[in-house]
């Protein structure tokens, strides 16, 4: 994808949708700086980073968590950030 491509997705979101994306790029951009970080969220973050480490399958399906929380992929799909 380059980045017209991306572009045109982008506007294509609603708010809420743009400013998820927008707060997972600032985090992608900034990953390195731990400074806010505590050293027990350090410690969370490495245990996490091992886990799927070495069960790169481990984690918990989309689905499973919506479901969890009494909602339908449908739901979420047509969600335009109230």
């Amino acid at each position: 994808m380059d980045r017209q491509q991306a572009h045109q997705l982008l506007d294509q979101l609603g708010p809420a949708q743009f400013d998820a994306i927008a707060n997972l790029l600032e985090v992608m951009i900034h990953e390195d700086d731990d400074e806010d970080l505590t050293g027990e969220d350090r410690r969370a973050v490495a245990a996490s980073r091992e886990y799927f480490r070495q069960n790169p399958e481990g984690g918990i399906p989309f689905e499973q968590v919506v479901a969890e929380c009494g909602l339908t992929m449908d739901q979420i799909r047509h969600h335009q950030g109230e």
